[in-house]
């Protein structure tokens, strides 16, 4: 290269995508990475199948998280929650207006048990009365998993790990068919594409946590405590409602994660800048409810978290775009 040449990279003299192929070939590719994808997925429901049994207590951990929650979520008041126990017997569930129980005094904290002890003296059974202080009444107890029919059990675990299938398989198919894709992009793009496939794969991994450890077991005891609240009763859920309830929860809360992946990709192109995603912040709002609305269950409480953490990743979006602006100002700057 003669002296004061530019160095001329290997983007800048690639004008199309890889190389040109076929409609045939294309439909070819496309089957490969069908096949390839539904492997993956038919090997991971699989292992998740060998696991149903530490499965069910992946799913029984937000539900006894559920109930260690009690403290913060349920309000402070001066009503206490009294249960009558004989032995593991629930004889009464009562609340009281005072903290006093004739001559007994309860002290101040919310739920407590009276416990029946019987004890031998002499010849005579007696019963030995134990104040249990700050323990959960049943209906705050950890719920337990059921299953209503016989053929329950075996279509909960098929339907346990297709969801966890799909979730352990996920980023084996985005790599899949980034296979499929890459080839058709240019130099410039691939690195963009696998910048975007990284982040897009620690985000939905994020979002997917988010959902397991922060979420669902406040959004269990935002149900319970509300079916408390309404008179009734929820000694324990139904199977196979929970696990669709958690898993789509889960896979709608990653996808939604990779909002800030979509909207920097069209900063990237062109299509969006740091002006009109500033604009957008309004509209955002909404349309971040409806998000939540669409990729989670139909349940208040998961919505609006989704609508709150989608906002605040848009926020983490808008800042970027602004730094991503600011850096290309300077570097044109004489």
């Amino acid at each position: 290269m003669a002296e004061g040449d530019e160095e001329i990279r290997p983007e800048d003299l690639e004008v199309e995508g890889g190389a040109v192929k076929s409609f045939l070939e294309h439909l070819e590719d496309l089957r490969w990475m069908l096949i390839k994808s539904a492997a993956a997925l038919f090997v991971a429901m699989f292992v998740c199948l060998c696991g149903t049994k530490q499965l069910m207590v992946f799913l029984q951990w937000p539900l006894d998280k559920a109930a260690e929650r009690h403290v913060f979520l349920v309000p402070e008041t001066t009503n206490q929650t009294i249960t009558i126990q004989l032995g593991s017997l629930v004889l009464q569930t009562t609340k009281l207006t005072s903290n006093s129980l004739g001559s007994l005094n309860l002290g101040t904290n919310q739920y407590i048990t009276l416990q029946l002890d019987p004890f031998m003296a002499g010849t005579n059974t007696l019963l030995a009365l134990r104040v249990v202080t700050n323990s959960l009444p049943p209906s705050m107890s950890a719920l337990k998993l059921t299953f209503l029919g016989p053929a329950d059990p075996f279509m909960f675990a098929i339907h346990m790990a297709f969801f966890a299938g799909f979730i352990l398989a996920s980023p084996f198919i985005l790599y899949f068919v980034g296979q499929f894709v890459m080839p058709a992009l240019k130099i410039r793009e691939k690195k963009y594409f696998l910048r975007g496939f990284y982040f897009g794969t620690v985000l939905f991994l994020g979002g997917v946590s988010f959902a397991y450890f922060g979420v669902m077991p406040a959004a269990i005891k935002f149900a319970v405590v509300y079916a408390d609240w309404m008179g009734a009763d929820v000694p324990f859920l139904n199977a196979m409602d929970y696990s669709g309830f958690l898993f789509k929860f889960m896979l709608g809360m990653g996808a939604g994660f990779e909002l800030p992946v979509v909207l920097l990709a069209l900063v990237k192109i062109g299509v969006l800048d740091y002006k009109k995603l500033s604009a957008m912040r309004r509209y955002m709002i909404v349309g971040n409810l409806v998000l939540g609305a669409i990729l989670t269950t139909p349940e208040v409480f998961t919505q609006i978290c989704m609508a709150i953490a989608l906002q605040v990743l848009f926020e983490v979006a808008v800042w970027i775009a602004w730094y991503w602006e600011r850096q290309a100002k300077r570097r044109a700057a004489p």
